[in-house]
This record gives structure tokens, C-alpha cells and sequence, in this order.
């Protein structure tokens, strides 16, 4: 795995990044073909360096749009394997980012040192706390099934093949538990991470209240985390599933739409995408071309309750498609059928306040502007419930302000996505009136950054945590950075 070096290897980060006066780093320096010998040696996993025949590959992530260039990757395969790369790099002056399935875009990044966790997949289901001890590699397909065959589940996202710690760890919206629960990182136990000092801790909210706070929203900012305790609940099974509908309903679903969740209880979850599919054979027929409006529900309640209350919707008349019923909770990603093989993509979101009868005029009208368009997807997601209630010690996630969330994406080549992001912008700016001004970090487009995922309270603690636990930033990549205050 380890190439022969070829100078210059490593390169001095660049300031042209840094947006903050008082952000501080060390200079990179070369540290020669020994010391990178010595890193392989100290491994149990795998040193890639640019000259590597597998380097692009480990380099990639699921959004093939996220071209990072590190000068350096280290395919950790244990928590000592996340401590050597990061003392490693504190030697050399090397900034160190860290991902695992690569979901969410960030901005292209050039010589830091990459921690790819994607080998540590192990997941522990503790029956008698109720507990997953879940390695920073896994997705969420990996611990609903074992938590399945104990009765349980964890508050999971949509997609199995997403990441269990980036998404929890960025506030985790569950769109199965989310309104009967709350944040996924609301629910962590405890957490493993290496910090920039080398150390491997067990945090906690009783061992360490500040950093248990800040890695709960701040993620990669304040070490690498390599292991999560996640809190499981009992359930086997829900009632909901999809509802394809036609063009000529997009609008009536639209205007449907608020008058089902104005007043849904909290073990009903509801959204609505908007859908252009583009005409590849790997799509259905059914599907293929054609401009959609998918309806995901998921009730937690008895079937009869769930059918009562998206009634309204039914009568708009059948579907192309409907996939509504009772499934086993294993059967989750079924509900919003997310893509399950990386492609280059953008994304926009907004969190709105409130949904009044004009900001669905405006969705409306956007709707018709765009149908047929370059946007891929624009999904209107309901909030509220337990997402915005606030318990002792709350994770700092902005949404909690939220009632509504829309998020939208495009795929496909570079123009394409170009055109598609200002579509998104457009859709997005009539929406205005009703923004709450800050994004939920999960749903981000890659400009984002810190001051957009966190309210100013929040920010300016952060920031003094990142200066105890980070004063150098070493974590300063593949994320929204909180530069030391």
C-alpha cells in the first residue's frame, strides 16, 4: 500500500480556505519516506499515498462530487490506528479530516491527512441497557438488522447505506422516530474519540458534559470519533410506505399536505418529493421520464389511526404506486427509496418556521416552473413533535426552531448539477419569509459553513470548547469548521 514517496508529498494548508482572522494552524512539513515507513509499521490498517493504485478509490466517497486530494489517507482499522494518524499528523502539520461512507458534500480539500473508518464496521447490541455500541464505520442497515433480532431499533435515518456516527453526530433527523422522539444525537450514551492530543476517551455527559456536548453537533471538529453508544427502543414494526403520485396531483398534494400535519400526533411523520426522474433504464418504466410527487408516511400508531389521517390524500385519487401498509421495521428504506450507488450530486435546504397558505402557493408555482427541470429531487419535510422540544443537556442542532425542512438535489454531469443548484436557489429564495435563517447540518450544500449550522449562542461555546480541546485545529477539514476562539 505505501507508494514510494515523491516530493512534495505534503503541502502547507491554504489559507485561502480560511474565512475566520484567528483560525490557527501549524506549517506542514515533509516528514520523508522513514516516518511514513514508521506510520505503516504502527497500523494494523492501510497507508495510501498519491502514487497508490488504490488511492483515488479510498479517497471517494458516496457523493462522487467531493474530489478531495489528501496528501496522505490511512484506512484505519482500529481506534489505535485513528491515534497513530492522529499524532502522525500533529507532528507533521498536517490538518486531518475523517470520513466514513461520504454522503454529505463538503468543499474539495488538498493536502491534509484523510482517516477513512469505513473498516471498522462492528456493531454490539446490548440487550439489557437497550444500547448499540456502534463502530465509526457502520451504516444504519448494519445495526437495524441485529437490533431487529432483539426487538429493538435505533433512531435511524432513511437510507441503510448512510453512516450511523456522521449522521448521528450532525443531529440525526429520523423520519420513523424523529416526531415520537426526538434527535438521534439527543440519544447518544457515550462516545469514543481520539482528540487532537492523541488520546482515545470515553465521553460522556457525567465524565465530560462540555466535549459530550460539542461532539453532538460539532462532529469531526473535536477529534475523530471511532465508537458511538446509541440508545435503541422497542419496535418491530410500522404502518406507512409510499404513494407514488402523477403530474396532474402534484399540485393537490401540495395543498393536502398542511392540512394533514397541522395537527398530526407525534407517532406520525409525513413528507412529500417532488421528483424528476430522469429517463435511464436503470429506472422503472412506470417511472421513467416523468415528473412525480412521492408521499412517504410512517405511523407508529394502529393501521386504522394512520389510515384516518392520510384519508385526505387518498382521495385525491389512487396512485401510480402505493406501498402503504404494515412492514417490519427492517424494512425501512423502502419508505423513501434513497439512491443506493454513489453519483456525483448538490444539495439546498432551508428550514422553515411555519408552512402558511402562501409559502405552499410559492411551492406550488415552483413546482409547475420546475417540473421537467434539472432539480432531481425536492423533498418538504415535516418537523415538530418531539424535534422541537429541548431536554436537559441538548445537542446543539439549530432545526429544533424548525417546523418544516426543504431539502433539495440534483444528479447527474456538471452542468446538470449547475443548473439544478440555481433552480435550487430559486425555489429556496421564494421561501424566504418563512426561513428560519440557519440549516440543519445534515442538509447542507458544500459552502456552508459553521455560522449556518449553529445559532450564535451555540457558535461562540463552541468555539471556546474547540480552543480547550483544538486550540492548533487540527480537525479543520471535511467539515463545518469551528475555528478556535
Amino acid at each position: 500500500m505505501l507508494a514510494h514517496q515523491r516530493a512534495p508529498l505534503f503541502t502547507a494548508y491554504d489559507e485561502r480556505h480560511d474565512t475566520m482572522t484567528d483560525r490557527t494552524h501549524h506549517r506542514a512539513t515533509d516528514p520523508g519516506g522513514e516516518a511514513l515507513r514508521e506510520l505503516a509499521h504502527r497500523i494494523t490498517g492501510s497507508l495510501f499515498t498519491p502514487d497508490d493504485e488504490h488511492f483515488a478509490a479510498e479517497a471517494a466517497g458516496f457523493n462522487l462530487l467531493s474530489t478531495h486530494r489528501p496528501a496522505l489517507i490511512v484506512a484505519a482499522a482500529s481506534a489505535t490506528d485513528v491515534q497513530a494518524a492522529v499524532a502522525f499528523a500533529a507532528e507533521h502539520g498536517l490538518a486531518v479530516g475523517v470520513m466514513a461512507t461520504g454522503h454529505q458534500p463538503f468543499p474539495a480539500e488538498d493536502g491534509f491527512l484523510l482517516v477513512t473508518t469505513r473498516a471498522m464496521r462492528s456493531v454490539r447490541i446490548d440487550v439489557d441497557r437497550s444500547v448499540a455500541r456502534v463502530a465509526a464505520g457502520a451504516t444504519w442497515a448494519e445495526v437495524v438488522k441485529p437490533a431487529q433480532a432483539v426487538g429493538l431499533a435505533p433512531i435511524n435515518g432513511s437510507s441503510p447505506t448512510v453512516g450511523v456516527v456522521g449522521f448521528t453526530l450532525g443531529g440525526g433527523h429520523s423520519p420513523f422516530l424523529g416526531r415520537s422522539l426526538g434527535w438521534a444525537a439527543d440519544h447518544v450514551v457515550s462516545i469514543e474519540v481520539v482528540t487532537a492530543d492523541g488520546e482515545l476517551r470515553r465521553v460522556t455527559a457525567a465524565s465530560d458534559p462540555d466535549l459530550f456536548w460539542a461532539l453532538r453537533g460539532g462532529r469531526s471538529n473535536f477529534g475523530v470519533v471511532t465508537e458511538l453508544e446509541i440508545e435503541l427502543f422497542p419496535l418491530t414494526s410500522f404502518y406507512g410506505g409510499g404513494i407514488y403520485f402523477a403530474a396532474e396531483d402534484v399540485e393537490a398534494v401540495l395543498r393536502t399536505f398542511p392540512e394533514v400535519v397541522r395537527d398530526a400526533p407525534d407517532d406520525f411523520t409525513c413528507s412529500v418529493a417532488l421528483m424528476n426522474v430522469p429517463p435511464i433504464p436503470e429506472v422503472p418504466e412506470l417511472f421513467r421520464g416523468r415528473f412525480l410527487a412521492h408521499l412517504r408516511v410512517v405511523g407508529l400508531g394502529s393501521d386504522e389511526e394512520t389510515e384516518k389521517l392520510i384519508a385526505p390524500f387518498r382521495a385525491i385519487g389512487p396512485g401510480l404506486l402505493d406501498s402503504v401498509g404494515r412492514h417490519p421495521y427492517g424494512a425501512f428504506a423502502a419508505v423513501h427509496a434513497d439512491p443506493a450507488h454513489a453519483a456525483p450530486y448538490e444539495e439546498r435546504s432551508a428550514l422553515l418556521s411555519d408552512l402558511p397558505s402562501e409559502a405552499v402557493d410559492r411551492l406550488v408555482a415552483g413546482a409547475r416552473r420546475e417540473a421537467g427541470g434539472p432539480i432531481t429531487v425536492l423533498e418538504l419535510r415535516q418537523l415538530g413533535g418531539a424535534l422541537a422540544r429541548t431536554p436537559e443537556g441538548a445537542a446543539p442542532i439549530a432545526a429544533r426552531e424548525a417546523g418544516f425542512s426543504v431539502w433539495g438535489a440534483t444528479i447527474g454531469p456538471p452542468e446538470v448539477i449547475e443548473a439544478g443548484y440555481a433552480a435550487l436557489a430559486t425555489v429556496l429564495a421564494e421561501l424566504a419569509p418563512w426561513s428560519t435563517g440557519l440549516l440543519f447540518a445534515n442538509f447542507t450544500d458544500r459552502k456552508a459553513g459553521a455560522a449556518s449550522v449553529f445559532s450564535r449562542e451555540e457558535l461562540e461555546r463552541l468555539r471556546w470548547l474547540k480552543r480547550q480541546h483544538d486550540p492548533g485545529n487540527l480537525f479543520r477539514v471535511h467539515n463545518h469548521n469551528i475555528a478556535p476562539r
